[in-house]
């Protein structure tokens, strides 16, 4: 298998995106509201939670994930905007979209939290997969 050569700051950009969409995504403007009454919280108790744990581990996923899909973005030779895109939906729709869905089938959650969910990371798949097409 050939060694592919990874942009360090593509990856680094393709994350921050991620989560700047995540924190987007799930605010009161976007989705935060539907969200919160999906998982049957309120503000106050998601604000009870120390986030500084919550927010490392999920900037370290940010970053797994940037890097694996710079990975499938070289190996299939994306090299612009289409094709970065396209990486990302079938990334999506080939393990984000089929492994949730036991997840939501199995546990009854409401739909609509599943299209929350498969939404952000399409939105958010596509757009890492545009940056790290282009910017090699």
């Amino acid at each position: 298998m050939p060694e592919p050569s990874i942009n360090l700051l593509a990856v680094l950009l393709a994350a921050i995106i991620n989560m700047v969409l995540g924190m987007l995504w799930y605010s009161p403007f976007m989705f935060g509201k539907l969200w919160m009454t999906s998982i049957g919280k309120t503000d106050e108790e998601l604000k009870n939670n120390s986030p500084g744990p919550l927010y490392m581990i999920n900037t370290i996923a940010s970053l797994v994930m940037a890097y694996v899909l710079a990975h499938f973005v070289n190996y299939l030779q994306a090299t612009n905007v289409v094709q970065g895109a396209q990486v990302g939906f079938w990334i999506w729709i080939g393990f984000i979209v089929t492994a949730l869905i036991p997840v939501y089938l199995f546990e009854m959650r409401p739909k609509r939290l599943y299209f929350i969910y498969i939404g952000y990371q399409l939105v958010s798949l596509v757009i890492m997969g545009i940056i790290l097409a282009i910017w090699k």
